[in-house]
């Protein structure tokens, strides 16, 4: 296998060739490394290189493969979004507000990752507060997408999709507030599986943005995204992510639309993209109909409710607030416009919202809509724009993902059968009902094998 082979090979694959001794730890470190010298100044995917230590942790887990170890991740290099904790690191939330101390604990997910055997080799680019849905700022400057470096990756995981897109590594971590992982998995032609609600601990932090946050990973493939479920979830289900993901799904029966929970228009392409994978599931079998689910008039009410005073209340709580740039702040403020009662409103009607929405999966297994509104907009599309501006032009982009949070159930971008008019990577988004995560990743696999998607590149790798 070539190095480029090697690069874009997956978490799975690599993690069974540390396994059968086809490759050292060390040998994968140092490939990935070489390809983040040579394409991180065109990407600007990374906040912070972790090189020294990721060589020190790769040489740790080779002698522990020689000795017989044989975790699930051993030796497998993985980029966290610079919004978790690795001790020793500063978690900077994309601003330069934070405090400077380097954290004494690692977040659930880093810790989880570590003790399956993975080697930790940097923090991702995320825009300040991991507020937009594009990762630009002034702190850390503007991440590119490797399929145009004029388009954005998203946000908020953007530095996450880009690296992973570009094979700088293999897979990474994301977290998703209103649509983080799902967002740049469909700008950058990856998987992203926003799961069920605490499906993985946010710990040492109870929940984040009023219980809409949850935290996952960016991936080239969904056999990648279900081992790393099986690696960061709580308790295992009676059967495996990987299992589940390798199992084929049955005849199912799917809905499809593109009519968002908001009054938005949506791009002739999303709507193709939307069609064109509804063809490829009837050609495997499955029973598609369209059906809008019944959103009502108050959901996405309730979603920037949550989310408006999450982003007020993360403002209110950094070291150096002076330091924050004038869009966040201008966000702290239109959250401060909302007060508790607003929030408490909008926690009490996601029962309801839940229930009256998901009447649609008394019908229906899957639900398939746009990830997104439009393809990617421009890298720098709402930089040096105020909060409501950048506010306004983030509901006309992406209407597809808030609502999911709200009501907590999981939700899946994968890649279009086909790109844009100018080739760019368009996503779908599949939702399921509560705790469907493995029917999900089992119709995505499914997908995945009819689409090929893991074999597109971008023209950056």
């Amino acid at each position: 296998m070539d190095r480029d082979e090697l690069a874009f090979a997956g978490v799975v694959r690599l993690a069974e060739m540390v396994r059968a001794g086809d490759v050292r730890s060390r040998e994968l470190v140092e490939l990935f490394l070489g390809r983040i010298e040579r394409l991180e100044p065109e990407l600007n995917a990374f906040r912070r290189v972790m090189a020294e230590r990721a060589l020190a942790d790769a040489q740790q887990a080779d002698s522990r493969h020689d000795a017989g170890d044989d975790r699930p991740l051993l030796g497998v290099p993985i980029a966290v979004k610079d919004t978790e904790d690795v001790v020793g690191e500063v978690t900077a939330w994309g601003t330069d507000a934070h405090g400077g101390a380097p954290a004494r604990e690692e977040t659930e997910i880093v810790r989880r990752l570590r003790a399956a055997g993975a080697v930790i080799v940097g923090k991702t680019n995320t825009p300040e507060l991991a507020i937009i849905g594009a990762t630009e700022g002034p702190a850390f400057g503007v991440c590119r997408n490797p399929w145009n470096t004029d388009r954005t990756p998203g946000g908020s995981s953007g530095g996450s999709g880009a690296a992973v897109a570009a094979a700088l590594v293999p897979a990474a971590t994301a977290s998703d507030g209103a649509g983080s992982i799902r967002i740049p998995a469909a700008n950058c032609g990856l998987v992203g599986l926003k799961p069920q609600r605490d499906r993985i601990s946010l710990a040492p932090a109870r929940e984040h943005w009023h219980g809409m946050s949850v935290v996952g990973f960016e991936t080239r493939t969904v056999a990648d995204t279900a081992l790393l479920l099986d690696v960061a979830a709580g308790p295992a289900p009676e059967r495996s992510y990987t299992e589940a993901a390798a199992r084929p799904p049955g005849a199912l029966r799917v809905a499809t639309s593109t009519r968002p929970a908001s009054p938005t228009p949506v791009g002739a392409e999303v709507k193709r993209a939307v069609e064109e994978t509804a063809g490829v599931l009837r050609s495997l079998g499955h029973r598609v109909e369209e059906r809008d689910p019944d959103y009502g008039n108050t959901v996405a009410n309730a979603v920037i409710a949550r989310y408006l005073r999450g982003v007020h209340d993360d403002a209110g709580a950094v070291p150096r607030p002076e330091r924050l740039q004038r869009r966040t702040r201008g966000f702290a403020r239109l959250g401060g416009t909302i007060p508790p009662a607003a929030v408490d409103w909008a926690r009490r009607a996601e029962a309801g919202h839940a229930a009256r929405i998901n009447k649609l999966f008394d019908e229906f297994d899957v639900l398939v809509t746009p990830t997104t509104g439009r393809p990617p907009v421009g890298a720098t599309q709402w930089e040096g724009l105020g909060a409501l501006r950048t506010l306004l032009g983030l509901a006309n982009v992406y209407p597809f993902t808030g609502v999911w949070n709200h009501t907590g159930q999981p939700a899946l971008s994968i890649p279009a059968p086909s790109p844009s008019e100018d080739g760019l990577p368009i996503g779908v988004q599949l939702v399921g009902p509560p705790d469907s995560e493995g029917r999900l990743l089992s119709l995505a696999a499914q997908l995945e094998a009819e689409i090929r998607w893991p074999e597109r590149r971008p023209p950056v790798s």
